[in-house]
């Protein structure tokens, strides 16, 4: 297939894209640069710039782009460019999409499991509804962003993603220095659940719901067995071979270090599980934490 590929840079768009090409697709990237070959195009997001002519002949888009939900303090700037980053893009390319003359099949677009809100212990699957806060808000405006591409006929897929395990990125790789030194420790109560998923096993998902003619609407993109951060923490010291704290992170001090992500993103929790992907008969390579993380680390 030809695909095209937004946020192919990052963590996850690197990887599915070195899946891609090594499986003989071909890729193009979108960039916001000069472009470097004839597999890159240039977009320009923020202000809305996108030649529909460069996604001519193009069988499937994945839309990774956006800014980092946990990457900055979340002031009121930042919040703004989470959404910009997200809905603006999201609008930009589905408007593109939706000018074709000859369509792509299917638009798999990101989302994230921040869709529900904080679950506490109740598990929740794609039949539930979003919660409430900022986060669970931005996901409404992202996920809404792909209407223009489901109205113009093309099967929308939206990636709710959990935590993506890898030790060369993402929340993981952030933390692994800090773990490694005998310094992890639980995050508050420790009772709010992580929904996790390896890298390996997320590109192996993306490639199912790419190939999957059935398939639309929200899919959570975690796997079957969310843990509390309590457990989170005890897997990543045991796979280190090096002990955690024995007392916890406090809140307040999450709180005055982090601002609202801490609330919303640190201590809120989502024990999601993935419903439609197992209906669907996709299987999962590391379907435990005990499993994946000795893979990725």
């Amino acid at each position: 297939m030809t695909i095209v590929v937004t946020g192919s840079s990052g963590l996850l768009g690197s990887a599915l894209v070195r899946t891609l090409r090594a499986d003989g697709d071909q890729v193009l990237r979108l960039v916001r640069r000069e472009p470097a070959g004839p597999d890159e195009a240039f977009w320009d997001p923020a202000r809305g710039v996108l030649d529909p002519a460069v996604l001519e002949g193009a069988d499937a888009v994945v839309h990774l782009a956006g800014a980092g939900i946990g990457d900055r303090r979340w002031t009121e700037s930042y919040k703004r460019e989470l959404v910009d980053s997200r809905v603006g893009s999201t609008r930009t390319l589905t408007e593109a999409l939706a000018a074709l003359k000859d369509k792509p099949r299917v638009l798999l677009s990101g989302s994230a499991v921040g869709f529900y809100g904080d679950t506490g212990d109740r598990p929740v699957d794609e039949s539930s509804p979003s919660g409430a806060g900022f986060l669970a808000g931005l996901v409404r405006e992202w996920e809404a962003a792909a209407a223009p591409a489901e109205e113009a006929g093309i099967r929308v897929v939206r990636l709710r993603t959990g935590v993506v395990l890898s030790g060369r990125g993402g929340a993981l790789a952030k933390v692994l220095p800090i773990f490694r030194l005998g310094a992890g420790a639980v995050l508050g109560s420790g009772k709010q659940y992580v929904s996790w998923i390896s890298l390996p096993d997320w590109v192996a998902a993306v490639r199912f719901l790419l190939a999957n003619q059935e398939m639309s609407g929200p899919v959570n993109v975690t796997a079957p067995e969310p843990v509390t951060n309590a457990d989170y923490t005890r897997a990543i010291g045991k796979a280190l071979h090096r002990p955690t704290m024995p007392i916890a992170t406090p809140a307040f001090a999450l709180r005055l270090a982090l601002g609202e992500f801490a609330t919303e993103g640190v201590l809120a929790g989502q024990r999601v599980l993935p419903g439609r992907l197992l209906d669907a008969g996709h299987r999962f390579a590391h379907p435990a934490l005990e499993d994946a993380l000795p893979a990725v680390l």
